[in-house]
């Protein structure tokens, strides 16, 4: 039986005085103290006083005559008149009985109705306590459920929250892992500009492997710009991260002492010896929420760290995303760097035999021309004699006699060939001019290609140096951060 609100005031309760203690009946028969009874339930007995066995007549001041107007005989003892006006009937005896019997029984009626209510009244608080204690241990026993609630899912948001925290870290140690690798590689590439730097002459142009490679470089350094860029916004992740995970293992916390404080609180029962009085306790109310806003606390503390999971997610996809695309992207830089390597080291392999070639046959046209040169001083000195004895030869038949100056045949001949042999001679010496210069310009060519194989040689060592070095370059799982 559930009792709400309070029980009826019995019968008994009011402002008119108790009947367990009725005021007791006066003794004195003076008008000034005589009062009549009062009991619950009666009417106000009248006043009454005794009649008297004698009628008492005013005598007249002055006069010493007795008066008797009813004719009876006087008390023989005057001295005890006095006594005989405070003497009761048998009519105000019976009567005194009969309102004494009258105020018992009510007095009995009065306490039994008290009692039976009384009786009533122990069952009902006692009911009534029992069923609020009940309530109580209900209303713990519920609270008791939802935090348990509340901790499951806390403890659920904590664990999810702790693992994709872990995963954050190692995406992050992944992210730092890959822009570490990627400085070696960025190294060589600044390295090898550095030696092509080294180039000579001609072969200090600006090829498509200087081009490749300063591309190379801006590319390393962009992938390393982004994935430092998410490193960071992984670092800023994980503080929001952490400040969820103190909110919920605080409030986590919280539950356990509450659920450990109310599992206590409802395991008290009437014979624990831990209850006592706490006077005053039940006005201080030390509560800084309501039902609702504390369901909302912790519901909003999960929701911050679902959002915070969820931006952990998409930053480690992020993470990814840039690991993969960043290795792709090197690695086909790094693939098109090392063909325009391979062709240019070809190419200045081609032009190196070329030259090679060429000067061989720089050389062997430099030994000819020198052995023409030779030819040609011996032919000019060979024909110095025949010019010596066609002068000699004219010079003598110039000391002819007289008409003997004959210009007769041998002396056109002869002056035909002194002349032809010094045509011949001006003809061998310029060409023995053109020979030495021609070994001149054969002389100077062999020396520019000498140059020119020592310049490509020197490129050809620079570029295979720098593809040696190049063969070394982080495979892919390293470029996206795993060991």
């Amino acid at each position: 039986m559930e009792f709400l609100g309070t029980t009826q005031l019995a019968s008994y309760c009011g402002t008119k005085n108790s009947c367990l203690f009725p005021d007791l009946a006066p003794t004195s028969t003076t008008k000034d103290t005589y009062q009549s009874y009062y009991l619950p339930g009666y009417c106000h007995l009248s006043s009454w006083r005794p009649s008297l066995l004698h009628r008492v007549v005013s005598v007249p001041p002055g006069s010493n005559k007795q008066f008797n107007p009813t004719g009876r005989p006087p008390t023989v003892l005057p001295a005890l008149r006095s006594a005989l006006h405070a003497r009761y009937s048998t009519r105000d005896w019976h009567q005194e009985n009969m309102v004494q019997l009258k105020g018992s029984e009510a007095s009995r009626c009065c306490a039994g109705r008290l009692n039976a209510d009384s009786m009533r009244l122990i069952q009902d608080k006692d009911q009534l306590t029992y069923q609020m204690q009940e309530d109580s241990r209900r209303n713990l026993g519920e609270r008791i459920s939802s935090i348990d609630f509340w901790r499951s899912e806390l403890t659920y948001e904590l664990e999810c929250l702790l693992k994709e925290t872990q995963a954050l870290e190692t995406a992050k140690n992944r992210l730092e892992c890959a822009v570490d690798e990627m400085q070696g590689p960025l190294k060589i590439a600044l390295e090898c500009l550095y030696h092509r730097e080294k180039r000579k002459g001609i072969d200090l142009v600006h090829d498509d492997v200087e081009k490749n490679l300063m591309k190379e470089v801006d590319v390393f350094k962009d992938c390393q710009e982004i994935l430092t860029k998410i490193a960071q916004k992984i670092s800023q992740q994980l503080g929001i991260m952490r400040d969820a995970q103190h909110a919920l293992e605080q409030d986590l916390s919280d539950k356990n002492s509450a659920h450990f404080i109310d599992e206590k609180c409802f395991n008290l029962r009437n014979t624990s010896d831990s209850i006592s009085f706490y006077h005053g306790v039940e006005k201080a109310d030390g509560s800084v929420s309501v039902p609702a806003t504390w369901a909302k606390f912790s519901e909003h503390n999960i929701r911050c760290s679902q959002h915070a999971r969820a931006n952990s997610v998409k930053l480690r996809e992020d993470a990814e995303v840039g690991l993969e695309s960043t290795s792709e992207e090197m690695w086909n830089h790094f693939i098109s760097t090392n063909l325009a390597f391979n062709n240019r080291i070809a190419e200045v392999a081609d032009a190196k035999n070329k030259l090679q070639a060429q000067l061989a046959k720089i050389l062997q046209e430099i030994f000819q021309t020198e052995d023409t040169i030779l030819l040609l001083e011996r032919s000019i000195k060979a024909k110095e004699y025949p010019l010596k004895v066609a002068q000699t030869r004219l010079e003598g038949r110039t000391r002819r006699p007289n008409v003997e100056l004959c210009r007769d045949a041998p002396q056109f001949q002869l002056v035909t060939e002194v002349y032809t042999i010094d045509n011949t001679l001006q003809t061998l010496k310029q060409r023995l001019k053109e020979a030495h210069d021609t070994l001149q310009m054969l002389i100077l060519n062999k020396s520019k290609l000498e140059h020119e194989i020592s310049v490509k040689a020197n490129s050809f060592f620079i570029d295979k140096k720098c593809m040696d070095m190049r063969k070394v370059f982080p495979s892919t799982p390293r470029l996206i951060g795993n060991t």
